[in-house]
């Protein structure tokens, strides 16, 4: 089903992957890119589950623009384990304007096919989606 502000679809294994990495846990993060020509969002990587945030990181590309979904395992107050999937939309400074109007028109709309999203994060480099930020971030 497309979109009719940006005209992309979005590929049934991006769906699949995502609920995988919700209700199985056998990702650690999904990495999704936009077919231009195909005009739809494909998975473009998956982490395993015992693949660091650092390789999280290191898998978005410096002047490309991406979506992305990390599981955040983190440990409350009481030292309870729990665990976050943050939205990430990648924009670099550095992607063309072309690719950043194009993820941006897209956003809301392949957002709203992943059900289970509890944060948001838009990042145009490294620092703004760095490990603080994450903990820094309540559900919502």
């Amino acid at each position: 089903m497309a979109n009719a502000a940006s005209g992309m679809a979005v590929h049934d294994d991006c769906k699949l992957k995502f609920m995988e990495l919700k209700a199985k846990r056998t990702h650690r993060f999904i990495v999704y890119k936009i077919e231009e020509k195909q005009k739809q969002v494909v998975v473009e990587k998956l982490g395993e589950p015992a693949q660091s945030y650092e390789e999280f990181t290191a898998s978005l590309p410096a002047d490309e623009c991406r979506y992305a979904v990390y599981d955040f395992d983190f440990l409350t107050e009481e030292n309870v384990p729990k665990s976050r999937i943050f939205f990430i939309g990648w924009s670099p400074d550095t992607a063309k304007v072309r690719s950043k109007m194009i993820y941006a028109s897209s956003k809301d709309r392949f957002k709203r096919e992943l059900d289970g999203i509890q944060v948001e994060l838009q990042a145009t480099d490294p620092t703004e989606m760095g490990l603080d930020v994450f903990k820094s971030r309540e559900p919502g």
